[in-house]
């Protein structure tokens, strides 16, 4: 018999969240899990949690994601609907890129010429899915950002060898989205996809802890504080509707004393401090381990501040 394969995110993804799963473990409600329920994610980004709940959860009956980047979703469609087409583009993608090793000035010009091609958005949706995936493996540190044209800019990365088509992985996710109901447009209408048992976890675009540190340059339209506090005001929505969530974000107050953005935002509600590392810098002494904040709306929390 076959072993099959779990799904794990097909993207490398600055601000993914598999260092934070086992925090987010301690911090699930047990009473939402242990009975039928649906997990709903308003911004999926590379789905790493998404792919925990599903692997790990045998009561979620129903996923629900959602991201504003249109041409993420259309990756996770394609992969939902269209895997075959999909992985037969990205092994021809990935045969062509790996004959081009030796040749850093040719991987260099095959590489700027599939970026230009991705931001026309003329190629057909599993072709367009392909070029998303082949850029995601091959850029600089999974890095994903548009300027305010939606023109995606991130340079080649530097990897030798990087794996661009991960057919067993993509066949994985193709199974694991079978249950799930994916949606791009706005964080708020997943609302109407919940259930009389929900659990939404938000991973929004960080607030930034510097004035050169944004990487939320995710989509054409910046996630400022505005829009941060419009997603606290929907939190506060879900918990009058006895909806159970937890968010996580960037912990500013860890970088200026002063700053009480967070705290003073979500005072209502339990608010904890992980350790997490942060591997997106171009100078590599600007990386690593600082704190993250996940708030909930339940009391059960059972993670220490640090």
């Amino acid at each position: 018999m076959t072993d099959i394969k779990i799904a794990k995110p097909f993207l490398k993804w600055a601000g993914g969240k598999t260092q934070l799963i086992n925090a987010i473990e301690r911090t699930l409600p047990t009473q939402v899990t242990k009975e039928k329920f649906t997990y709903i994610e308003p911004f999926v980004g590379s789905g790493a949690v998404l792919f925990w709940m599903i692997n790990n959860f045998p009561k979620l009956e129903k996923a629900v994601i959602n991201d504003i980047n249109e041409d993420l979703i259309n990756t996770y469609k394609t992969i939902a609907s269209n895997p075959k087409e999909l992985i037969s583009i990205l092994e021809i993608l990935q045969n062509e890129f790996h004959n081009l090793e030796g040749s850093e000035e040719n991987k260099k010009l095959y590489y700027y010429q599939k970026r230009e091609l991705y931001n026309t958005r003329k190629e057909e949706k599993s072709g367009q899915a392909a070029l998303f995936i082949f850029l995601n493996r091959t850029c600089f540190n999974g890095l994903y950002r548009v300027n305010s044209k939606n023109i995606y800019n991130v340079p080649m990365g530097g990897y030798k060898r990087p794996t661009i088509c991960d057919k067993e992985n993509i066949l994985a996710v193709n199974n694991a989205l079978q249950k799930v109901e994916i949606l791009s447009g706005d964080f708020e209408q997943t609302l109407d996809f919940a259930s009389d048992n929900s659990l939404f976890y938000f991973d929004p675009p960080y607030k930034p802890l510097s004035e050169t540190s944004s990487f939320n340059s995710y989509a054409k339209d910046e996630f400022n504080d505005n829009e941060q506090i419009r997603l606290k005001e929907f939190c506060t929505k879900l918990d009058a509707l006895n909806h159970t969530w937890i968010l996580s974000n960037s912990d500013v107050k860890g970088k200026n004393a002063n700053d009480n953005f967070f705290d003073d935002l979500y005072s209502d509600f339990s608010i904890s401090r992980v350790n997490a590392k942060r591997n997106i810098n171009a100078n590599p002494e600007k990386r690593g381990k600082l704190t993250e904040l996940l708030i909930t709306n339940h009391s059960n929390i059972e993670i220490q501040a640090i």
